[in-house]
């Protein structure tokens, strides 16, 4: 098995890592300037997330044939479907218990391979994505069956509020964790033909777990201390997003040994918060080679704010390296829903800078989040856009 080439940017002995400041700062930018990846060329993509949440997608074939019809009349050319929800997978697996909706509805609609065979037959990519990442219910029977699996805070609370609901976060660092993520990842991709896969935003360690006894012993077995108070502490920080980084080694690793498609897309928050809050290095992964593409999500409400994190430096530094950037924009969920007219200028200015965009999400398109300008208009619009880019007068800048 041949690893990639850039494992070792990945792999930095610890004592570097936890290094002062200035002597860490020097030695990351003489590294990084040796890791450069080769220009490529930047294919803009078009492409949408699907879920099971909030909508009755997943339920019915036919709805799924002309959905994905309807999809490709439009331009799109990657379809996204999510995987992996609070829990619960859309197939009979190994490692979770099948969506509850989608049991009631019967197995056999296999929402995911009938997607996965509806756009290849029209030439289209099928990336699954798994949405939770190493989130569970708190009360899911994982969950309940292995505690030591759980992250917690310092007074060991595990809980976090998402959505409404009461989760944890499974252990990155932990071995079992690992085999059974992996193992759920590979489940997916055997069943039926993908192109890759996609991690986002849960793939994540939060900032402030990591007190549980798993955890705390492991550090305490490599330092001799128990971990610092301080969540925030940098070297804390950069232990725990070490883990993390493992994962994703092994991962891709496992992959190459299964002779699966070896392309991970990720889709983070803008690198500032997702480097300190879910202690996601995209940066560090981009140019060791260990994610393939970046879908960053950009669901600013002022244009302002959206061009702003379009030209964070992170993302300059993406593309430097040649590494495929698509950005993820909001065309509808729930009670908010973009016009037509600004998703349009968010297009051009994505395209702009050589960025293909990725809609969050199906229902936002023209389904049951249309808002106020209706279904029938917003599809029309969207043929329009199509693949290329719309154009757009330049008078509309002063908007920024």
């Amino acid at each position: 098995m041949v690893l990639r080439h850039f494992f070792w940017a990945v792999s930095l002995p610890f004592t570097l890592l936890m290094a002062p400041p200035a002597t860490f700062g020097q030695g990351t930018n003489v590294l990084l300037s040796k890791s450069r990846l080769p220009s490529v060329e930047r294919k803009q993509a078009l492409g949408v997330w699907l879920t099971n949440s909030p909508s009755p997608l997943y339920y019915d074939q036919q709805n799924i044939k002309q959905a994905v019809d309807e999809l490709e009349q439009a331009g799109f050319s990657v379809l996204y479907p999510n995987v992996w929800s609070r829990g619960t997978t859309f197939h009979t697996s190994e490692f979770a218990p099948i969506e509850p909706a989608l049991k009631s509805a019967g197995v056999t609609v296999d929402p995911i391979c009938t997607l996965s065979k509806e756009a290849h037959k029209r030439g289209m990519k099928v990336v699954p994505w798994f949405e939770y990442g190493l989130m569970e219910p708190a009360s899911a029977k994982v969950v309940q069956n292995n505690p030591n699996w759980v992250l917690s805070r310092a007074n060991g609370d595990p809980v976090m509020k998402m959505h409404g609901k009461e989760m944890v976060w499974l252990n990155p660092a932990h071995p079992q964790v690992r085999e059974r993520f992996i193992g759920l990842v590979v489940e997916v991709m055997k069943r039926c033909r993908m192109d890759g896969l996609q991690l986002d935003d849960h793939f994540a360690w939060p900032v402030e777990l990591g007190y549980d006894p798993y955890t705390s012993g492991l550090y305490e077995a490599e330092f001799g201390i128990a971990p610092p108070r301080d969540y925030t502490n940098r070297y804390w920080m950069t232990w725990r997003r070490r883990q993390l980084t493992g994962l994703l080694r092994e991962l891709r690793i496992r992959l190459e040994q299964e002779s699966l498609p070896v392309r991970i897309s990720l889709s983070p928050g803008p690198f500032r918060f997702a480097y300190n809050n879910w202690l996601q290095d995209w940066e560090l992964w981009a140019v060791g080679q260990l994610i393939d593409d970046l879908v960053v999500q950009n669901y600013a409400y002022s244009l302002r704010g959206y061009a702003k994190d379009l030209d964070q430096p992170a993302l300059r530094k993406a593309r430097e390296w040649g590494i495929p950037i698509q950005i993820g924009v909001l065309a509808g969920f729930g009670k908010r829903t973009t016009s037509m007219d600004i998703l349009k200028e968010k297009v051009r200015l994505a395209n702009d800078r050589g960025y293909g965009v990725i809609y969050f999400y199906w229902e936002g398109l023209w389904g049951k989040h249309s808002g106020s300008e209706g279904a029938q208009y917003r599809k029309q619009v969207f043929k329009q856009m199509g693949p290329e880019q719309p154009s757009i007068s330049k008078d509309r800048c002063h908007q920024l």
